[in-house]
């Protein structure tokens, strides 16, 4: 729908698939993924994970689309509002993705690696740091055996924020990051990826 000719995280996804590995795909672009969606809205064994500005282009990825037939509930979305702040979305991914991430098993983890949640970015509205990212990357890392990440480079429209997230990321890949803390309710412990009450 614009944004892209090729899906490259689903073309990685289903040749893994093909293979017969279980894979996950995590979605943290600003902008719901649609076609990765779609592509695999029926497979059990390819679980799709996005957390995305909603109402938004393209318009999908309500909390109750969820997959169809063998599919049904592979397919989580996490819709957060216009302006949500690093707070409210790090809470989210610790307690809906991470989990989700656990119970899957997945063989592989393929990233929808798009920067436009930052807080610098022209085109979204929500307000993460670069830092977050490599928290995240982290987070997901440890969810697969022998941390077997592929992480996909997606949106991100301010080079300065997309360059030190996507260096926050490469750290977070090697683990190489600290914990994160919320100043309000919840601290992510780096290593764990699970959330506790302050």
């Amino acid at each position: 729908m614009g944004f892209c000719f090729f899906n490259n995280v689903a073309v990685v996804a289903a040749y893994l698939r093909s293979r017969g590995e279980r894979v996950a795909v995590v979605d943290w672009d600003v902008h719901h993924g649609n076609g990765t969606q779609a592509t695999f809205y029926r497979d059990p064994e390819v679980l799709y994970v996005s957390m995305h500005e909603f109402p938004f282009y393209p318009g999908t990825g309500s909390i109750g689309e969820m997959g169809a037939g063998a599919g049904e509930g592979a397919t989580v979305n996490v819709p957060l509002a216009r302006g949500t702040d690093a707070d409210i979305y790090l809470s989210a991914f610790a307690r809906i993705v991470i989990p989700v991430l656990e119970q899957f098993a997945a063989d592989w983890i393929v990233v929808s690696n798009g920067y436009d949640a930052h807080r610098l970015d022209p085109l979204g509205s929500f307000l993460l740091e670069s830092e977050h990212y490599g928290w995240m990357s982290k987070a997901v890392t440890d969810q697969v055996a022998s941390g077997r990440v592929i992480a996909m480079l997606e949106g991100g429209y301010d080079l300065g924020a997309l360059s030190a997230s996507a260096s926050a990321t490469v750290d977070g890949l090697g683990g190489a990051v600290g914990d994160v803390v919320s100043p309000r309710d919840f601290k992510i412990a780096a290593g764990i990826g699970q959330a506790a009450a302050l």
